[in-house]
């Protein structure tokens, strides 16, 4: 009986026993701006949101900062 009992036990044992499953961690990932200012312009951060898909936060040598679209060109149209 008590080779009975240890079976038993080990049985439940190995029964419960299993790989622990953490979910994947998520880590945040940098990004690499697409544009650089020239030297000597300092960066100021956008103002406002993205006006939409496509606009990219660029330097005009005259204006300064602004929303550009490579199709639709700066947004707001410097007025």
């Amino acid at each position: 009986m008590r080779i009975a009992g240890l079976l038993s036990v080990a049985a439940v044992v190995v029964a419960v026993s299993g790989c622990v499953v953490t979910p994947p961690s998520v880590r945040p990932a940098y990004v690499e701006p697409a544009y650089a200012p020239p030297p000597g312009v300092v960066y100021v951060q956008p103002a406002y949101a993205s006006p939409g898909p496509g606009y990219v936060w660029e330097y005009h040598a005259h204006y300064g900062w602004g929303w550009r679209h490579p199709q639709y060109g700066w947004h707001r149209g410097w007025r």
